[in-house]
C-alpha cells in the first residue's frame, strides 16, 4: 500500500471502523515511502430493550453480552457440566504439559550453557597450559644460554692466567711492545666475558638435516642422487627428541605396559602387533629361546607367553569360549515350550532304498537326480500326516560319509533304519545303528523291498535281533515296519507309528526368540553365493536376522524352504536354505542369530582367525617337488618317497569333507598325500594357478571346469580328473595310488637238488652230479646253496647237462650236472636250491 492509493482521503476500513496512521518506511539508495496502517477494533453489538432475541455479534459469543437484570454466564450455550468439566480438564492438562515442556527446554538450555562452559573452560586451561610450557621453555633457553656464557667465561680466564704464567723468551726491544699489546688484551677479555655469547654451529649447504619437516621442490632436486635421504618420520622423530630434550625431558620414554590377549595358537607377526613392537624383536627374541619361527608361523600359547613377558607386557589368556559370549542365548523356561514337529533321519547301508522310500512318502523322486542313483548330499524335508508336520533328513549311505551320518543322528529325534529284505543287515547298517545309539534317539526299522522274491524278513528280523533290535513281535520294544518303496506299502503305517513315537517323546521348542540351529549342508552356487541348509532348532529365523555359523557371518537374504518357495520366516524343525551369508560355512556347524551385526561380525572375525591358526599349526606342508599321478614312477624307481599334490573341489562341504577323509584313508609308507587346497565350488583360473605352482593334481567332485578353464589346463600341461560318484573317485585314485606304490617281491623256490657226486673237470672246475628231488632246475636261476640246512651261498647256475649235452631245464627224478659261478666248495649231500622273485600284487 502506497501514499498513492488513497487519494479521496476518506477513512479507511468499514465504515471508518479502524485507527488509521501513518508510517514511513526507507529503502536503498535514500528512497522513503509513506504507509497507512490500519488497526481494526473489535465491534460489540449490544441489543436494544424490549426486542425477544438479542443480535449476536459475529465476533463475540452471546453469552459475554451483558443484559439488563440478568448476570453475565461464563459457560457457551448448549455445554454441559460434565462437557465443561473435561474442557477444563484438558486446558489445565495442556497447560501442565506446556509447563513441562518449558521446564524441559530451560533445562536443556541449562544443560547446553553448562557444556559450552566446560568447554570453554577447558579450552583455557589448555591455552594457558601451553603459555606456561612456552614459558617454562623460553626460562630454559634463555638458563642455559646464561650457563654456557660463565662456561666460556671461565675457559677464557682459565687461558689467560695459564699465558700469563708462562715466560716467553724475547730480547729487550721486543718485550716492551709485547706486553703493550698484551696488556690491552688480557684487560678487553677480562671486561668482555659476560656479554659473549655461545658459537653455533655453522651448517653447511650440503647438510641432510633439514629445518622443518617439509620438502620442497627444491629440496628433493638438490638432494644427493642416489643417496639415501631422511624419511619424513625420521626427522619428526628428532624434532619430538629435541623438544623433549629442552623441556628437560631428555631420558628414555617410559615404555608403555599393555594387556596382550593370547589365543590358543597365534602367528608371530600379530603377537607383534598386539604388543605393539617389531616383528624383528619379537623373532630374535624365539630364537634367543631356541624356536626358529617366521612371522607368517603360528606359535603355541605358551610360548606366546614366555615371548610376552620377556618384553614386559601382562598375558591375557583367551580361549575359544569367551569368544562365544556375545551370541549367547537364554535358556528356556518351561511355559515358554511349545510342540514342535519331529525331525526324523532316514538311515541305512548303500542302495537299500532310503531315498526311494523317502520319494515315495513325499511322492517326488529325488533318487532319480543323484548321480549313480545314491545318495552323496544331505536332503531335509517336511510333510504334513494329519495335519502333523514331519521334518525328514535323507543321508547317504555310501561309506565314505560316515561324518554325514553323524550330523544327521545328532541332529535328530527319531532314527528311521532302512534295511532291505533281500539283503540283510550290512556294514553301513550297523554303523548307523551305533550313531543312533550314541545320539541317545529311539530306532524305527523300516524293513524294505519286501516286494521281492528273494525277500526273507525273518532273517533280517534275526539278524537285528542280534545287534538288540529286538522287534515288538518277538516281545522286544522295537517297531519293524514291512514296506515297499516302489510299490507304496506300508507307507501309512509307518508315518502313523513314527508320529505315536513322536507324542511319547513329547517334543517341545520355544518359537520366540533368536534362533539357533545346526547347519546341514552348505555350497557355493554361481547365482546366488554361499548357501546353507540349516535346521532351526529353536526360535524362529527370520529375513533380516544377523545370522552367524561357524566362520561365516551374514544378515540373512532370503529364506527357502524344501518346495523351492520363500519364506518370511522359519520356526522350530523347519529345513530351510539361508542366503546371505559371508562364506561357505561348515557342514555341521551350529549356527545361532546374533544381537546386531556388529556382535555377529566380532564374533565370526574371531571364529575366523581361530580356524586360520589351527589351519596353520596343523597342516600339512605342501611338496613344491611333489609328483602328479602319471609322473610317479620315476620316484618309485629312485627310491624315494612319493607324494601326491592335490587340489580337491566339490560342490559341497559334506561331500569335500567325505572326499578328504576317504583319500587320507589311501596313503601308505611309499605314497603321501599332500592337500594343497580344499574348496567348495568350481575349478577356477586360480586352481589352474596354483595346480602349476606346486605340480599337483585337480580332482572335481560334481564340478566341471568350463572350456576356457581346460584350454587353460591342457596348455599348462595340468591334469584335472571329474567325478561324479564317490565310489569310482576312489577306485581311480586307489588304483592310481597302488600304482605308484614300489613292487613287492617274494622268492619262490622252484626246484631242488642233492649233490651225490663231485667232478673235477680241467679249465671248468668243479661240477656238482646231483639228483633233482623236486621241481625243476632251470639254467640261469638263482641258486641258495644249503649245508646242513644253513645257507653259505648265492649265486646263479652257470651250466646245466645231462650226459654230455647242454640242457636248459631238467625236472624231477633225473640226474644232471650243475656248474655254479665263484663257488668250489662243493660237498656230498649238499642241496642246491633255485628260486625266483616274483611281484605281489599290492592292494
Amino acid at each position: 500500500m502506497t501514499e498513492n492509493d488513497n487519494k479521496s482521503g476518506k477513512p479507511l476500513g468499514p465504515r471508518g471502523g479502524g485507527d488509521r496512521s501513518h508510517v514511513r518506511q526507507s529503502f536503498s539508495h535514500g528512497r522513503t515511502k509513506s504507509v497507512v496502517v490500519e488497526k481494526k477494533r473489535k465491534r460489540v453489538v449490544v441489543p436494544k430493550p424490549g426486542t425477544a432475541a438479542p443480535a449476536v455479534s459475529t465476533t463475540t459469543p452471546a453469552s459475554t453480552v451483558p443484559s439488563k437484570g440478568k448476570p453475565v454466564s461464563k459457560r457457551p450455550a448448549g455445554i454441559s457440566d460434565a462437557e465443561m468439566e473435561r474442557r477444563l480438564q484438558a486446558l489445565k492438562a495442556a497447560k501442565a504439559r506446556e509447563a513441562d515442556e518449558t521446564a524441559l527446554r530451560e533445562e536443556e538450555a541449562r544443560k547446553r550453557e553448562e557444556e559450552r562452559e566446560e568447554k570453554r573452560a577447558e579450552l583455557e586451561a589448555k591455552e594457558r597450559e601451553d603459555q606456561e610450557r612456552e614459558e617454562r621453555l623460553r626460562a630454559k633457553e634463555a638458563e642455559e644460554a646464561k650457563k654456557q656464557a660463565r662456561e666460556a667465561a671461565k675457559t677464557a680466564a682459565a687461558e689467560q692466567s695459564a699465558d700469563m704464567a708462562i715466560p716467553v723468551p724475547a730480547t729487550d726491544e721486543d718485550a716492551k711492545p709485547s706486553a703493550s699489546r698484551q696488556a690491552p688484551a688480557v684487560k678487553k677479555s677480562a671486561d668482555r666475558p659476560a656479554r659473549e655469547e655461545p658459537k653455533k654451529p655453522q651448517r653447511t649447504k650440503d647438510d641432510d638435516r633439514r629445518r622443518s619437516g617439509k620438502l620442497t621442490i627444491n629440496q628433493a632436486l638438490a638432494g644427493r642422487e642416489g643417496g639415501r635421504q631422511r624419511s619424513m618420520a625420521a626427522m619428526k622423530r628428532a624434532q619430538e627428541r629435541e623438544r623433549r630434550k629442552a623441556m628437560g625431558d631428555g631420558g628414555e620414554r617410559e615404555k608403555i605396559m599393555r594387556d596382550v590377549q593370547i589365543p590358543e595358537a597365534i602367528t608371530v607377526q600379530e603377537l607383534a602387533n598386539r604388543m605393539a613392537e617389531r616383528v624383528a624383536a619379537v623373532v630374535k627374541t624365539l630364537m634367543q629361546n631356541g624356536i626358529m619361527a617366521t612371522q607368517n608361523q603360528a606359535i603355541d600359547a605358551d610360548t606366546a607367553e614366555l615371548v610376552v613377558e620377556e618384553f614386559g607386557h601382562r598375558v591375557v589368556r583367551v580361549s575359544d569360549a569367551d569368544v562365544e559370549d556375545a551370541i549367547d542365548t537364554v535358556e528356556d523356561a518351561a511355559e515358554d515350550l511349545k510342540p514342535r514337529a519331529p525331525v526324523i533321519t532316514i538311515m541305512g547301508h548303500v542302495d537299500h532304498g532310503k531315498t526311494s522310500l523317502l520319494d515315495a512318502i513325499r511322492k517326488t523322486s529325488v533318487v532319480s537326480g543323484e548321480a549313480g542313483g545314491i545318495t552323496q548330499h544331505i536332503g531335509a524335508y517336511q510333510v504334513v500326516k494329519n495335519d502333523k508336520p514331519i521334518t525328514f533328513i535323507d543321508t547317504p549311505g555310501h561309506e565314505a560319509f560316515t561324518a554325514m551320518r553323524a550330523r544327521g543322528a545328532d541332529a535328530t529325534d527319531i532314527v528311521v533304519l532302512v534295511v532291505a529284505a533281500d539283503d540283510g543287515v550290512m556294514p553301513q547298517t550297523i554303523e548307523a545303528i551305533d550313531h543312533a545309539r550314541a545320539a541317545g534317539v529311539p530306532i524305527v526299522v523300516a524293513l524294505n523291498k519286501i516286494d521281492r522274491d528273494q525277500a526273507d524278513p525273518d532273517k533280517v528280523l534275526a539278524q537285528l535281533a542280534e545287534r538288540d533290535l529286538v522287534p515288538e513281535d518277538w516281545g522286544g520294544d522295537t517297531i519293524v515296519c514291512q514296506v515297499s518303496a516302489l510299490q507304496g506299502l506300508g507307507i501309512d503305517e509307518l508315518l502313523d507309528n513314527l508320529l505315536v513315537v513322536a507324542e511319547l517323546e513329547d517334543l517341545r521348542a520355544n518359537p520366540s526368540g533368536r534362533a539357533k540351529g545346526v547347519v546341514l549342508e552348505a555350497k557355493l552356487d554361481a547365482g546366488r553365493g554361499p548357501v546353507a541348509t540349516v535346521l532351526v532348532q529353536r526360535g524362529t529365523l527370520k529375513v533380516g536376522d544377523p545370522l552367524v555359523a561357524g566362520p561365516a557371518w551374514g544378515r540373512v537374504r532370503a529364506l527357502i524352504n524344501d518346495k523351492g518357495e520363500q519364506v518370511k520366516e522359519a520356526g522350530p524343525s523347519a529345513p530351510v536354505q539361508v542366503l546371505g551369508l559371508s562364506d561357505v560355512a561348515a557342514a555341521g556347524d551350529d549356527f545361532v542369530v546374533a544381537k546386531d551385526e556388529r556382535s555377529a561380525s566380532k564374533v565370526a572375525e574371531q571364529r575366523e582367525h581361530y580356524h586360520r591358526m589351527a589351519n596353520i599349526s596343523g597342516s600339512a606342508s605342501v611338496v613344491h617337488g611333489g609328483a602328479k599321478l602319471e609322473d610317479i614312477f620315476s620316484q618309485i624307481q629312485a627310491g624315494e618317497v612319493a607324494t601326491l599334490n592335490l587340489i580337491v573341489k566339490a560342490d559341497v562341504t559334506g561331500s569335500l569333507e567325505a572326499v578328504t577323509a576317504s583319500l587320507k584313508r589311501l596313503e601308505r609308507d611309499e605314497v603321501k598325500l599332500s592337500f594343497v587346497r580344499q574348496g567348495v565350488g568350481g575349478i577356477l583360473k586360480s586352481d589352474i594357478e596354483l595346480a602349476l605352482a606346486s605340480n599337483a593334481t585337480i580332482i572335481g567332485f560334481n564340478v566341471r571346469p568350463d572350456r576356457q578353464i581346460r584350454e587353460l589346463a591342457d596348455s599348462e600341461d595340468v591334469e584335472i580328473r571329474t567325478y561324479e560318484v564317490i565310489y569310482h573317485l576312489l577306485e581311480d585314485i586307489e588304483s592310481a595310488m597302488v600304482g605308484m606304490l614300489a613292487p613287492e617281491f617274494e622268492e619262490v623256490v622252484t626246484g631242488e637238488a642233492e649233490v651225490r657226486e663231485i667232478f673235477s673237470v680241467p679249465k671248468v672246475g668243479k661240477i656238482a652230479g646231483c639228483y633233482v628231488t623236486n621241481g625243476q632246475i632251470t639254467r640261469g636261476s638263482k641258486v641258495r646253496f644249503l649245508r646242513e640246512g644253513t645257507i653259505i651261498w648265492k649265486g646263479a647256475i652257470n651250466s646245466l647237462r645231462r650226459f654230455k649235452d647242454d640242457v636248459r631245464e631238467v625236472n624231477q627224478g633225473f640226474e644232471c650236472g650243475i656248474g655254479l659261478t665263484d663257488f668250489q666248495d662243493l660237498k656230498d649231500g649238499d642241496i642246491i636250491e633255485t628260486y625266483e622273485d616274483r611281484e605281489i600284487p599290492r592292494n
